[in-house]
């Protein structure tokens, strides 16, 4: 399976994924949306929320721009044997290609 997955793909299977944020705390908070039925997790909490993932479906995360913490955060959950992937820029993509936010 890919590392990542573009908004596009994404916007069309969003209601079959488990949509996570894990975008670092100073990130977040300068933001007030996120992505529609998105749950935040602390990417430095790591080791304390993903063993509640489910194993039978897939998991998208995002960060701001789909760099290093979603990648870091990707090997972890695969080194876990949970089917990963993150948004392939990030938020900022998401919201570039005029697809729909909330406030979170």
């Amino acid at each position: 399976m890919e590392r990542s997955i573009k908004s596009q793909d994404l916007k069309s299977n969003l209601n079959s994924v488990t949509l996570i944020d894990v975008r670092r705390k100073s990130d977040l908070d300068t933001d007030a949306s996120k992505l529609p039925g998105a749950t935040w997790h602390d990417p430095e909490q790591i080791e304390t929320w993903s063993a509640q993932l489910p194993q039978d479906k897939e998991v998208v995360l995002y960060c701001v721009r789909g760099g290093s913490v979603s990648n870091s955060v990707l090997d972890n959950l695969r080194s876990k044997n949970i089917n990963a992937r993150f948004i392939e820029g990030g938020i900022v993509a998401w919201k570039e290609a005029g697809f729909d936010v909330v406030a979170k």
